[in-house]
């Protein structure tokens, strides 16, 4: 089954971009917030939940900016999941905007799976 793009875009008020960046762009930050723990091997992150593995390669980065990640085991490989840095030009609040991708009937699903980790991540920052 294909799997369709999707973007959803969290509001950060006032953090700080470069506080934002630590928390997606590295294995411990990432371990703050969006799995139980994080390793990582040059490009090659192992990601766990309840001590069951997933890999992901980073296939692409710019520092302060966003990290693309590809899950392993995901055999369509225009699929990714991205963490974006934006900043607001209208109120100056940092925005961190989500890329992933999910087949059809699982895109609500996956959208609340970030609504709960983001969750996590706000409170990681004290919001």
């Amino acid at each position: 089954m294909n799997k369709e793009k999707f973007v959803i875009e969290y509001d950060f008020k006032k953090v700080s971009p470069s506080l934002l960046w630590t928390f997606v762009s590295t294995a411990a930050g990432l371990s703050e917030w969006f799995a139980d723990q994080v390793e990582h091997q040059e490009k090659e992150y192992t990601f766990y939940w309840n001590k069951s593995p997933q890999v992901a390669l980073m296939t692409a980065s710019r520092t302060g900016v966003y990290v693309r990640f590809h899950w392993e085991e995901d055999v369509n490989e225009r699929s990714f999941f991205e963490m974006r840095i934006e900043s607001s030009e209208l109120t100056g609040a940092t925005i961190l905007v989500v890329t992933d991708f999910a087949a059809p009937d699982e895109i609500e699903d996956a959208r609340e799976l970030w609504d709960n980790e983001v969750e996590r991540l706000r409170r990681r920052l004290g919001l």
